[in-house]
């Protein structure tokens, strides 16, 4: 009775722990910031056809992440997106989002800026003077705020080496004869930047998102308005009503930080449920990713491509109905619309592009002007269900891609985005993250109250204190760190707390019950070891190890990360390390008196 009293207690703490989270992360009480308005419904004309108005392009790159130690070729592969790509493509604009630098040490577990890296971005751009051939709006991302005291340290190479020169969020119009397009930066990036991996979250405070929501409100009377930052919004900490409510009039965010989590999810795209696109881009450090983009009558279109491989295909109408959104784009233009049309780029001159739609040979699209091809098409012929086009696209030197999507011309026609991908990028991670710590601190004491031992290991008290940015001392709590006057709420900080309880702070404890259980059994440890049943004894000694080894292993990183205050004035890894052997030894030498009572209990438990 009394176990199942406790297991009650143990749930209902739960519950009330998860109730209290999800209350404060949806912000029940108080009145809601304004949004911006929706802009006004419009017209099915001009459509697309012939004309070559009405259209630009532009691209996208994140995480470059050029280092000083590691992968020269990243450096060599960007002066040559710069010249080779943007010559070729010629676009409008370029948007750069983030992890301009690697800001790493050459172990690849300390974190600092270092200035000969900001010195060969800022190098490449100025040699193949791209900033002359498109606007180039770059922003910066975690890695360029590794280890930065404040805005105003000389540390701060953005300002110094990027094309944009100043921090904070922006808004840049790209005015066109046929109307205005707004560009909204969104950074994100804690200041102070504490060293890694304390940053992995962004972090928006009232402050930024009042600037944001006038910067959303100066955008309405553009044709549309595209955000782009860094972080992914499931990786920001925003307050109400939330930085997708101060986006919703936006038509996409576009987007990097992820790397496609190491190739396990090569697409991560999404639809907020206000109905703006979440479009994360893959890292330029390892796969070579970017992106095109256009509008075309101001239908949204994008494909994601790797870096070397021709011809670059975009179909931009009729547009792919996965990414369609009636309340920002006028999809009726494309019912009324006389041509395909294609984006069409090349090392060599495009020789054919070739146009099937449901596996049926349509023709062979037409030239138009630049890179755009045209093919006459009759929409009506379409008009019910969904369709696949697909484009073959040649060059003269052989070179061949074909690209297809899905289409439909049908209102109620919706496809859905791939789940897990729809789970990482609407998810607020931060909350899981402190969900899963409360209950990963009630398993913890679960297990306490299962042994009906009374004093238990905690994670109160600050985890360390030590250099969270150059020069300056602070503390690291599982709720945020406080640094210089600063308080950077918790993210990775809960996460960290997860793994520190799930592979050593609960196997300790469990460890030691069970050594206690052994004593109570009438052993020491000479004696249970005689007893023979080492295939049930000996892999538990080795398991506890094995993380005992692994927890030394994490003081060392947080030596090499925080610096040698932190390692000495470290409760959660340095004092714990030094205190395990102590308490194992305790607990194998206690005097046999004292565990009498508890000895009696467990006899009468086990023989009723």
């Amino acid at each position: 009775m009394a176990a199942v009293r406790a297991l009650r207690v143990v749930a209902g703490l739960a519950a009330a722990a998860l109730a209290a989270v999800l209350l404060e992360h949806y912000s029940l009480a108080g009145s809601p910031s304004p949004r911006p308005q929706p802009r006004a419904p419009r017209r099915p004309r001009p459509a697309p056809g012939l004309g070559a108005s009405n259209i630009f392009w532009g691209l996208q790159i994140s995480d470059i992440h050029l280092s000083r130690f590691h992968d020269p070729g990243r450096a060599a592969d960007f002066e040559k997106f710069c010249s080779e790509t943007i010559d070729i493509v010629h676009p409008a604009l370029v948007l750069a989002t983030g992890d301009l630098t690697d800001a790493k040490t050459k172990d690849l577990l300390g974190s600092r800026q270092h200035e000969v890296e900001w010195q060969t971005y800022y190098r490449i751009l100025k040699k193949t003077r791209v900033m002359e051939k498109t606007k180039w709006l770059d922003i910066k991302g975690n890695h360029d705020a590794f280890n930065i005291p404040s805005l105003e340290s000389v540390e701060n190479y953005y300002r110094k080496y990027s094309a944009v020169h100043r921090d904070g969020s922006f808004h840049y119009v790209h005015s066109t004869p046929f109307g205005n397009y707004s560009f909204i930066s969104l950074d994100a990036t804690p200041n102070p930047g504490p060293k890694r991996p304390y940053n992995f979250f962004g972090i928006l405070d009232e402050k930024r998102m009042e600037e944001l929501l006038l910067l959303a409100k100066e955008s309405s009377r553009s044709n549309h308005s595209i955000w782009f930052g860094h972080f992914t919004t499931s990786t920001i900490l925003s307050p109400s009503p939330g930085i997708r409510s101060i986006m919703s009039s936006a038509t996409a965010y576009l987007c990097g930080h992820l790397h496609t989590l190491g190739g396990l999810m090569p697409v991560l795209h999404t639809r907020h449920f206000q109905g703006t696109l979440e479009l994360e881009v893959g890292d330029w450090k390892h796969n070579r990713r970017y992106r095109i983009f256009a509008f075309d009558h101001d239908l949204f279109s994008f494909a994601d491509l790797i870096f070397g491989e021709w011809p670059v295909v975009l179909i931009t109408n009729p547009k792919s109905v996965l990414y369609s959104c009636a309340k920002h784009e006028p999809l009726e233009r494309i019912l009324h619309s006389t041509h395909i049309r294609v984006l069409a780029f090349s090392l060599s001159s495009i020789t054919s592009v070739t146009v099937k739609i449901d596996g049926v040979h349509l023709g062979q699209a037409v030239h138009l002007s630049g890179p755009i091809f045209t093919l006459k098409w009759n929409p009506r012929n379409y008009s019910n269900r969904t369709h696949n086009i697909e484009v073959i696209v040649q060059d003269s030197a052989g070179r061949s891609k074909s690209v297809h999507h899905i289409f439909s011309l049908q209102e109620d026609i919706h496809l859905r985005f791939d789940p897990l991908a729809s789970f990482i990028l609407l998810t607020d991670h931060c909350m899981v993250a402190r969900v899963l710590f409360v209950m990963t601190v009630l398993i913890q004491l679960s297990i306490l109250i299962t042994f009906r031992h009374r004093g238990y290991l905690e994670l109160k008290g600050p985890w360390f204190i030590g250099e969270i940015t150059k020069g300056k001392i602070g503390c690291c709590f599982s709720f945020g760190i406080f640094v210089d006057g600063h308080f950077l709420q918790g993210g990775v900080t809960f996460i960290v707390g997860i793994l520190q309880l799930a592979f050593f702070n609960i196997p300790l404890m469990a460890y030691l019950c069970w050594s206690l259980l052994q004593r109570c059994c009438g052993h020491n440890f000479r004696s249970h070891l005689r007893e023979g049943k080492y295939l049930k004894i000996i892999p538990v000694h080795l398991l506890m190890l094995l993380l005992y080894i692994w927890q030394i292993y994490s003081c060392y990183f947080l030596h090499m990360t925080y610096g040698t205050l932190a390692f000495f004035f470290s409760p959660l890894r340095t004092w714990l390390t030094l205190l395990t052997p102590a308490l194992i030894y305790c607990v194998w030498t206690l005097n046999s008196s004292k565990l009498g009572t508890f000895t009696v209990q467990l006899k009468s438990h086990l023989s009723s």
